[in-house]
């Protein structure tokens, strides 16, 4: 007989071999064991009859805004509506004031996040014209998630819209480099195409060939300089039909809101559905949920991008693009689940073992002895409405207020502690760097 900390029993666990029952023992922030534990003992048994028990969901697309933007939301904020929602790691964007680019700022993130984030982290550093010598330092740190450039849909020294700049962020890093992917110089052309106080001319002035010529001019660029790169939300059919050519080079994210929105949403929740690149109609939507289906779709990430509900309803185009998302990323989809769109099996390789894959997380994204403890816990069949009076984004809105789904996490557990559980905060503040091989 053996002893661990805490052992989680008679779950239904969903992993990377596969979907069966089996017991978890944690042992030290470590999985120490799988299988039946029925002869074995802990500090504390947790009976999960009825659950299924998932590798911790990693979010490797949030923007939590802080520095300098923390009226949206900050890090502790952020992390607080991930953990509450079923996440134990993300992957923070580097658009905060001051800009993450620097080795100074980088550390400072790094400085805020640890010990008062609820979830563990990592950050991206931003790629620029300017920096481009730092970057084989700086996306070897510790917790960092890689390099990101926005093509488009920035401004100041983030926007790297040519394709010599790209080239040279490229040549000099070794990493999988992540990309906002949308041809500034064709934004910028068709800007007469927004019309005033009408958010649907949103995805006609950024339209499908926006983001499909500057996902071509990616993947050529990639060839060329022999790197591998990511290409953040697909928001067309057309780039999941160029990509399926290109897996060699190219990895695929698509997020929960090209999945469930169309076009028509803009009738009813109007600028609170604007996004960059933006939702699209109803045959884009397919086009996406068939790169789902047939694996050119590597992962999902959230995009979670809040700004405040005042904000948001200034009048189209001076309303901001982004919506909150990574509280409602795991209910979104295990509603989907549900739906019969996708298998859990596929949701759990898009969140755990995708980024495992991907960005070479180091004992995370997958259940497995030695790896660190995180669970995302569900109840598959638990039917909640989601509301924003239980967001916990400091925004406090969601696009999806009122919808009914089915599925809901009940327990995040992070390196063997219990975050989340039933909808309470159990253990705040835990945060730690993600680290990478």
């Amino acid at each position: 007989m053996s002893y661990y900390d805490v052992i989680y029993k008679n779950a239904t666990i969903v992993n990377h071999d596969g979907v069966g029952q089996a017991d978890i023992a944690i042992m030290n922030s470590k999985i120490a064991n799988l299988g039946d534990l029925s002869n074995d003992s802990a500090n504390e048994i947790i009976d999960c009859k009825g659950l299924h028990i998932l590798p911790g969901v990693i979010d490797t697309q949030v923007h939590f805004r802080e520095p300098g933007l923390t009226h949206k939301e900050d890090l502790r904020s952020g992390s607080l509506a991930a953990v509450m929602g079923g996440v134990t790691g993300v992957f923070e964007m580097p658009n905060t004031n001051p800009l993450t680019i620097t080795k100074e700022t980088f550390e400072d993130k790094i400085s805020r996040a640890s010990n008062n984030m609820h979830c563990d982290f990592a950050f991206f550093v931003g790629g620029t014209h300017d920096n481009v010598e730092q970057l084989p330092m700086l996306e070897k740190m510790l917790g960092c998630a890689g390099v990101k450039v926005f093509m488009g849909s920035s401004t100041g020294s983030l926007l790297v819209a040519d394709d010599d700049g790209v080239k040279a962020i490229l040549n000099a890093i070794s990493r999988r480099a992540a990309f906002h992917s949308e041809d500034e110089y064709r934004l910028e052309d068709r800007k007469h195409l927004q019309i005033e106080n009408d958010p649907s001319s949103h995805p006609i002035w950024r339209d499908e060939e926006v983001a499909l010529s500057s996902t071509k001019r990616l993947v050529r660029l990639a060839r060329e300089t022999g790197k591998r790169i990511h290409i953040l939300h697909i928001s067309t059919k057309q780039e999941i039909e160029y990509l399926s050519q290109h897996k060699d080079v190219a990895s695929v994210e698509v997020t929960p809101h090209h999945l469930t929105l169309d076009d028509k949403a803009y009738q009813t929740h109007g600028t609170l559905v604007q996004m960059n690149p933006p939702v699209r109609d109803s045959s884009h939507r397919g086009g996406i949920w068939a790169g789902v289906k047939n694996g050119v779709a590597d992962i999902l990430g959230s995009d979670h991008a809040p700004h405040t509900l005042e904000e948001k309803q200034n009048p189209y185009p001076k309303s901001p693009s982004g919506m909150t998302g990574v509280q409602t990323f795991v209910p979104i989809m295990l509603d989907h689940v549900n739906a019969g769109r996708l298998s859990l099996e596929r949701f759990v390789d898009m969140t755990s073992h995708g980024p495992n894959r991907l960005f070479n997380l180091v004992c995370k994204g997958r259940l497995t002895t030695g790896f660190d403890a995180d669970l995302t816990i569900i109840d598959l069949k638990r039917e909640e409405t989601i509301s924003n009076e239980k967001q916990f984004s400091r925004t406090g809105w969601t696009p999806y207020d009122g919808k009914k789904v089915t599925g809901w996490p009940v327990g995040t557990i992070i390196r063997g502690k219990k975050v989340m559980w039933q909808g309470e905060l159990v253990t705040p503040s835990i945060g730690q760097p993600i680290r990478f091989s």
